[in-house]
């Protein structure tokens, strides 16, 4: 038995110039807090190998995709690249599947052909190699679910994670009904975050996981304005503030702390099967299985 509640931590760039280098030891701060291991997402081909060899150094997992705010600069071949690095990948048990990747229809100016095109690529190359994925998801709900009933996604498999999601329940039922869980974090924590909160408090308990989102969605205690005058830089948001975080879903939903970490858990390995690998080869078999 454990004597402290286990949280993962499903999204977190721990690769990200934020750290200053410190990544291990920002691991190594989380575990102590009893989050023990979680999802780095890559989001360019660049960054492939940086975020394996931290997954190793730090007992996480990882996932492989081509982001959409990256996808402006990544070019054709990248999706080969793409494919043939999770090919390989197939044989390490920190490698749990394809992301970040998905549509952002927030940030004015980008090419939503070129981003429909990489997120449909990366999608039959998840489905090819039987691969959840992690999905970035802003003002793009409707778009991605139709990609996703597209390729082929549907309820009875593990799908993914819909990371940061903010639509509507209608929307969040979609998601749901094709297998995915909804990722919550720090924007919850925002009492002014009122269609948040009111999804996290009616989804279906099996669909919720939590996620970071490091070092980027602070919780309401990191959150400094961007034009705020600060006697000394903000405090980047880290996986060490899950159990925190966590809080405010415990609160929304009526449940103990206890019960938010073992549903969480549970369904982040339900979404996300290989990650009970990472799990295992962090030191960790006895959570590395649902309901355990």
């Amino acid at each position: 038995m454990h004597a402290h509640p286990i949280w993962l931590d499903t999204h977190a760039h721990l690769d990200a110039a934020e750290f200053g280098g410190g990544s291990v030891d920002v691991a190594a701060r989380a575990r102590r807090a009893s989050v023990l291991s979680g999802v780095i997402p890559a989001v360019e081909c660049g960054n492939f190998p940086a975020v394996q060899a931290l997954a190793r150094q730090c007992g996480w997992g990882y996932a492989l995709g081509i982001h959409p705010l990256y996808v402006e600069r990544a070019q054709e071949p990248d999706l080969e690249a793409l494919r043939e690095a999770a090919e390989r990948a197939l044989a390490d048990p920190l490698f749990v599947g394809i992301g970040e990747i998905g549509l952002d229809f927030f940030v004015p100016g980008l090419d939503r052909g070129k981003q429909q095109r990489f997120y449909a690529a990366q999608l039959r190359i998840a489905r090819d190699f039987g691969l959840p994925v992690i999905l970035h998801v802003r003002k793009s709900q409707d778009e991605l679910l139709a990609g996703l009933r597209r390729a082929g996604f549907a309820a009875g498999q593990p799908a993914g994670i819909a990371h940061a999601f903010n639509g509507s329940m209608q929307q969040a039922k979609g998601f749901i009904d094709l297998g995915f869980a909804l990722g919550f974090g720090g924007a919850m924590t925002f009492e002014r975050a009122l269609n948040i909160r009111r999804l996290l408090a009616g989804v279906p308990d099996t669909a919720l996981v939590l996620e970071t989102d490091a070092p980027d969605i602070p919780p309401v205690w990191l959150y400094r304005p961007r034009n705020a005058q600060l006697e000394a830089p903000p405090i980047p948001n880290s996986p060490e503030q899950l159990p925190r975080i966590a809080q405010t879903m415990a609160a929304l939903r009526g449940w103990s702390i206890e019960k938010t970490a073992v549903q969480t858990t549970s369904n982040a390995l339900r979404v996300l099967p290989r990650l009970a690998g990472a799990l295992c080869a962090a030191g960790f078999p006895s959570v590395a299985a649902p309901g355990s």
